[in-house]
């Protein structure tokens, strides 16, 4: 295995390799699709090459609800075969990123007999699915349990909830760690390069940053794995202009945790009769997620009026607590959903199954699915390329391989509790270099330079520290000490540092544009 550090300051000398190499595969889109098929892919010792337009995980898959979770709903849609794939996918994380796999009791409340008996056939089906161990299967409580474990449930129409233990993760880092073990087993990764054009040995890739780097990368196969995107890259090929993509909007609002202090993630009901999570995360609570049609693969999609409020109205109307104001709310965050078209549903009906279609001209596009079974969704891509290719390839072993930072147990002695948390879950079994080398913004920002590949302050801010989310103030006090860690091993100038911060506070700004201060 090779180093999986990604090193920001080494663009050029990646860009010239990416270059001058022939690959078997390279792979448009730095997601968690696209990760963890180069990651396969280069396991089983193919050439590979992997590109994002933007930052790793900057699109959908930093703007989940940051769950390794069975699907339970998918049940109900008797979609035995998705529940049973994500539910087995959960286990294999676990073993491979424990990290990044944190268990939580999920509690559903319950209504009557009735909707509890319901509940529990399902989740037995779900566990016996899953192979869930017997010391996490799913228990009943009744009411008064329910008030000793949660105190500000509202229990007046409840005769008590169902409990069974989920997994919660940091969906960007998870992505960055597929990106970061692809490396090491010999991928050649960039991030901040866009695919530009697809030639009939491989494509053209350029750099969206101010560095004037770009290169044409010649490869005997190309995979579009660009989330959102899909359809754009798929664009970029004569005749396969149609639109086979349905994005959805969700956002998630974030609070203290002694505004919203549960201890269980909570699925409540909304009026709609759609479900949404409350989730506790260290020191903040959030709330989410919303499911609507939304018209253009944005970056930043915004959030309407009507989604804000869905979510508060729906969280007070299942907890016993003041109104929530727009002024304790710390970030939101949207993102868009990519969705396989499926004209006359519901946004919320849609399947998650993923599919796969190839081009007359020989580009392999994937879409649709559910970061949970991301790794077996991976492992039938690279199947298909090795059959594609002809190739003698090693078997699969992702399943088995742990992801960097999962390998040992974290000990973190002496550390505030909430901060030992957030360390061992953003860095595994690495957290200790952090606390070494100082363990302020500083530090944190340097290793996302030198060894995670961030070449932009938004970067570190939103998807290596998740401070844009889960910090004080949304994380705009580490804004500056982080730009002077970065921009001294980036050379960036006084007035580079001081646009970095700038862009980051206009995300934040617009993120909270329709919340009346």
């Amino acid at each position: 295995m090779t180093d999986t550090a990604l090193d920001a300051r080494r663009r050029a000398e990646v860009f010239a390799e990416l270059e001058a190499r022939t690959f078997d595969l390279a792979v448009i889109g730095g997601g968690i699709t696209g990760a963890g098929i180069a990651r396969d892919a280069a396991m089983r010792g193919l050439a590979v090459a992997l590109v994002e337009a933007r930052d790793y995980a900057s699109g959908t898959s930093s703007r989940s609800s940051k769950m390794i979770h069975g699907g339970l709903r998918y049940l109900a849609q008797g979609d035995i075969a998705l529940v049973k794939e994500a539910a087995s996918e959960r286990q294999i994380l676990r073993r491979i990123a424990p990290h990044l796999t944190r268990l939580s009791p999920f509690l559903i409340p319950t209504t009557n007999m009735a909707m509890t008996a319901k509940l529990r056939t399902g989740l037995w089906t779900f566990e016996k699915l899953g192979g869930v161990p017997e010391a996490e299967k799913h228990e009943v409580i009744g009411l008064a349990e329910l008030q000793r474990r949660e105190p500000l449930m509202r229990t007046d129409r409840l005769n008590g909830a169902v409990l069974y233990p989920e997994f919660l993760t940091d969906d960007a880092r998870l992505v960055l760690a597929n990106v970061r073990s692809a490396q090491g087993s010999g991928a050649v990764v960039v991030n901040h390069a866009a695919a530009s054009e697809l030639t009939g040995d491989g494509l053209v890739a350029t750099s969206t940053l101010d560095d004037n780097l770009g290169a044409r990368i010649k490869a005997k196969l190309v995979v579009n794995a660009a989330g959102a995107w899909v359809d754009k890259v798929r664009g970029l090929e004569a005749g396969e202009s149609d639109m086979r993509m349905s994005l959805s909007r969700g956002i998630h609002l974030v609070l203290p945790r002694e505004r919203l202090p549960i201890n269980s993630t909570l699925i409540i009901r909304a009026p709609d009769k759609r479900s949404i999570f409350a989730v506790p995360r260290g020191a903040f609570t959030y709330v989410g997620t919303t499911d609507v049609f939304h018209d253009g693969a944005d970056y930043w999609p915004t959030p309407t009026r009507e989604d804000i409020d869905y979510l508060l109205r729906a969280t007070e109307a299942a907890l016993t607590i003041d109104p929530i104001r727009d002024a304790e709310i710390v970030s939101l965050w949207s993102g868009v959903r990519p969705l396989i078209a499926q004209p006359g549903k519901k946004a919320n009906e849609v399947s998650r199954k993923d599919e796969i279609w190839t081009s007359p001209g020989g580009l392999v596009s994937i879409a649709g699915g559910k970061l949970s079974a991301y790794r077996a969704m991976a492992e039938r891509v690279v199947d298909l390329v090795v059959e594609r290719l002809g190739a003698t390839a090693l078997p699969c072993s992702t399943a088995n391989m742990p992801l960097p930072g999962g390998s040992r147990a974290v000990q973190l002695d002496g550390l505030d509790p909430l901060a030992a948390e957030r360390l061992a879950g953003l860095y595994g079994d690495e957290a200790n270099e952090i606390l070494i080398a100082g363990g302020d913004v500083a530090a944190e920002a340097v290793r996302a330079v030198t060894h995670e590949g961030a070449a932009t302050l938004e970067d570190y801010w939103v998807r290596r520290s998740a401070r844009a989310w889960f910090d004080h103030g949304a994380g705009l006090a580490a804004l500056a000490p982080a730009a002077e860690a970065m921009g001294a091993l980036l050379e960036w100038d006084d007035a580079m540092k001081a646009s970095q911060i700038v862009h980051c506070r206009q995300i934040n700004d617009e993120s909270r544009r329709l919340l009346g201060e």
